[in-house]
């Protein structure tokens, strides 16, 4: 993260992001598809890392092989994209809300503090031993006699798919195809995102 200074001065954090070029593989049809979308790919990758179908799809849009697909079916009326073409971060403007939707940081095998927020007993005091982290009771007593699907436990952490919403774009530079949004979006640094512009 970094922080850019607005007209009033205040110092406002924010997430530097790469937004393209991304380019057009495939646009989908209502006639021959069913709905109306746009794939979209973005980074290159080796030839050798990429599979025989996945070569074709990217041959027949006339480009080299991408690391990441992903399917837009919210666009602007009126919008003409074929196979090949890019987009790039001059499609947004500065000052409106996007979203950005990533895999989360793993945080591994957590506790249920940490996990879920619990307060722990909060004291040492009154015999408490080695349960100041503890989750406490997970079952009821003779009914149902087991523990309830759902209950908040220790567990694996982070590594899921999370969407930030109403993100505004601070800064914009198109040569370098970079956007600079207000506050924080999910995942370690050099991550792969999707940003989502309202329609």
């Amino acid at each position: 993260m970094t922080s850019v200074y607005d007209v009033n001065g205040k110092n406002i954090p924010c997430t530097v992001l790469e937004a393209g070029p991304c380019v057009v593989t495939q646009v989908r049809t209502k006639e021959k598809d069913g709905y109306e979308a746009i794939q979209l790919a973005f980074d290159d990758k080796k030839e050798k890392h990429t599979t025989k179908a996945l070569k074709g799809h990217f041959a027949k849009a006339g480009v080299s092989p991408k690391r990441i697909i992903a399917e837009f079916t919210r666009f602007e009326a009126g919008h003409q994209k074929k196979f090949g073409d890019e987009l790039k971060a001059d499609i947004f403007v500065e000052g409106e809300f996007i979203d950005v939707v990533g895999v989360s940081k793993g945080k591994g095998f957590q506790g249920v503090v940490k996990r879920h927020n619990f307060a722990g007993v909060g004291d040492a005091t009154h015999g408490q031993h080695n349960r100041l982290r503890a989750p406490g009771s997970v079952g009821a007593s003779s009914w149902p006699s087991r523990v309830l699907k759902g209950m908040r436990m220790a567990g694996r952490t982070g590594g899921k798919r999370v969407k930030v919403i109403n993100l505004q774009i601070m800064k914009i530079l198109p040569d370098k195809n970079i956007v600079v949004v207000k506050g924080a979006v999910p995942g370690s640094n050099g991550s792969y995102i999707i940003i989502e512009r309202w329609s």
